[in-house]
């Protein structure tokens, strides 16, 4: 029998962290958002929001597909994404206490 996993083998653990950040700070929505607009990009770079050939939802399409695009990553990006968010609020909470900085 093989065992399961205790963590998503995509996502780095959470090293020297007891508690999570509280999504209400300022650092965490920044970090969060800054993922989701990399996740926009990485969508759109894929083709996601792209009319299709043959039956597609025309000008309207089009026009709002971005809206669409950017909602949803930005759900993916609050519901973990692909941990750069972690890393990014990671980054600035060391840089917000570097007395160098």
């Amino acid at each position: 029998m093989i065992p399961e996993p205790t963590s998503h083998p995509l996502r780095p653990p959470n090293i020297g962290r007891t508690t999570a950040p509280s999504p209400d700070n300022p650092l965490r929505k920044a970090a969060i958002s800054l993922e989701a607009s990399f996740l926009s990009e990485m969508l759109k770079s894929a083709g996601l929001g792209k009319p299709g050939d043959s039956f597609n939802g025309g000008a309207g399409e089009e026009q709002f597909s971005s809206f669409l695009r950017d909602a949803q990553a930005m759900e993916m990006a609050r519901a973990g994404g692909i941990g750069l968010a972690q890393t990014l609020f990671q980054a600035m909470a060391e840089a917000a206490h570097d007395p160098a900085g």
